[in-house]
């Protein structure tokens, strides 16, 4: 199955949520995860391998890197479902 953008979103936030307490609706679009939502490396993993799961979508290390702000990962997992 798979997710629409809006679900992905939400999906991230919850994740996002889960690993830094932060409140889901701070989680938007243009946020820049290590700037904005001050996600560290290792949060980092974390957050892309429990969007794997949730998405059922694979996220290589190397591409962790560049998925500098929420909309990236939203693309990404957005392409790696339909792939």
């Amino acid at each position: 199955m798979a997710f629409s953008e809006q679900e992905i979103l939400a999906g991230l936030a919850e994740i996002v949520n889960e690993e830094t307490g932060l409140p889901t609706e701070s989680v938007t679009p243009e946020k820049s995860f290590t700037d904005d939502l001050d996600v560290d490396s290792l949060s980092m993993m974390t957050i892309a391998t429990l969007a794997e799961e949730k998405f059922e979508v694979r996220i290589p290390d190397e591409e962790v890197g560049n998925l500098k702000t929420v909309q990236d990962a939203v693309n990404y997992i957005n392409g790696a479902q339909t792939a």
